[in-house]
């Protein structure tokens, strides 16, 4: 059996190299099919991770508070997003000294994401982010410190002059190894002393921390100050199973502070990390079956192209199945011989699909920053697939091969 089957093998391939042009033809439409199909969904599983590493990375117990809804939007029409009054600087304040739940909170404002940080004769481009935080945002905003220390609440309340930077600045304005810690750095026209440096998270289309910088709350409210600046507040809960408690003590002691009325809707957003993740993913979902349809009909044309060859083949090797036939081939070799030759087509299509589909999925995941990506469930997806498309194109005709008369086969010209 297993000779039979390398035997069926090796006259597969030689059919295959006696008309390249077709043969090649078809496995390119197959390789197309498989190619669209694995490398989109390999693009999402990409995106996927990303966003788990970078809206998750606050963790499953940490919340905000916003002073608007989220609007998150992939196709169709877009849904609305609530927005609401901005949150001042004093509620935000009145919150955190009442909050009394077991938990960490802080508060930020977004001070300019478009300042360029000097050192010497070495600055950035235009494009770091400034945040100003309290003495828990770097932990409930989810970045760890590489070397230095925290603000302290001294430094908060007086707006001092110090800097927390991300390793995108380090390694931009910190030549040859230089130690930034108490180095003095320029961020616009202020001076700056350096007391610590955050983990690196890696490059991520811009949701990174690697290219910000988190100086005191005060300082930004003094150096950065606008109309109408909008306060973020953080919530992270000492014990995760207790998240909706907190959020529930959260939602009514910022009602009290807002001076919401009793029933009417807050006029503010409570937001989880994971929520968003898990809109997003949703949207995911209806591209990935975009993806299926698309890799679907592109495969149905490659099973009318392999059928078609197949048929060609069946007719230009009458004489040759005749002959089979003859030496004492019976139906069932003919049959096994001209599925084995579709199965061998289908497969090099989805070899050559399933590496290039690898190969853009890839491409887009390193665009964003995410990790490579090895999607063995496409793969063994595009396997099946090919498989399949093999099969409803050979099967026809196979039969009708393994049907022919030897005799006529023989005078066939």
């Amino acid at each position: 059996m297993k000779l039979l089957a390398s035997e069926n093998i090796k006259i597969a391939i030689d059919a295959v190299k006696s008309h390249k042009l077709r043969s090649w033809l078809t496995i390119g439409i197959i390789a197309f099919g498989i190619m669209a199909l694995v490398g989109i969904l390999t693009s999402i599983d990409a995106v996927k991770y990303f966003l788990k590493d970078n809206f998750s990375m606050m963790g499953a117990n940490t919340f905000t508070i916003r002073n608007r809804s989220l609007r998150i939007h992939v196709g169709g029409k877009a849904p609305k997003s609530e927005y609401y009054r901005t949150i001042t600087y004093d509620e935000a304040v009145e919150f955190k000294e009442s909050f009394d739940f077991p938990a960490s909170t802080s508060i930020s404002i977004w001070g300019t994401g478009i300042a360029t940080i000097k050192y010497k004769s070495e600055k950035t481009s235009p494009n770091v982010g400034v945040i100003g935080g309290d003495e828990n945002y770097v932990e409930n905003a989810g970045y760890d410190m590489e070397k230095g220390r925290n603000m302290s609440q001294t430094e908060i309340r007086d707006g001092r002059h110090v800097v927390i930077i991300g390793s995108e600045i380090v390694n931009t304005i910190f030549k040859n190894d230089e130690d930034p810690l108490d180095k003095v750095i320029s961020i616009g026209p202020g001076k700056y002393r350096v007391i610590g440096v955050l983990q690196e998270k890696g490059s991520s289309a811009g949701f990174s921390g690697d290219r910000r910088c988190i100086v005191p709350l005060n300082n930004v409210r003094r150096y950065f100050s606008r109309s109408n600046m909008n306060y973020n507040i953080a919530i992270k809960s000492e014990n995760p199973q207790r998240m909706e408690a907190a959020i529930n003590e959260a939602t009514g002691l910022f009602r009290i502070v807002r001076d919401v009325p009793f029933g009417e809707e807050e006029n503010f957003a409570i937001i989880k990390s994971d929520n968003i993740v898990e809109m997003l993913n949703d949207f995911l979902k209806e591209i990935k079956v975009g993806a299926i349809v698309i890799g679907i009909i592109t495969l149905f044309g490659a099973v009318i192209g392999l059928m078609n060859i197949m048929l060609v083949s069946v007719s230009e090797r009458t004489r040759e199945i005749g002959l089979r036939k003859a030496v004492g081939a019976n139906r069932r070799r003919i049959l096994y011989q001209f599925l084995v030759e579709a199965i061998v087509i289908g497969q090099l299509g989805g070899v050559f699909g399933i590496i290039l589909g690898i190969i853009i999925g890839n491409a887009v995941s390193g665009l964003i920053g995410s990790d490579f990506i090895v999607p063995w469930e496409w793969i063994g997806l595009g396997v099946s697939l090919c498989l399949l498309v093999a099969l409803l194109s050979g099967i026809l005709p196979a039969i009708k091969a393994a049907k022919l008369d030897p005799i006529e086969s023989l005078r066939h010209e």
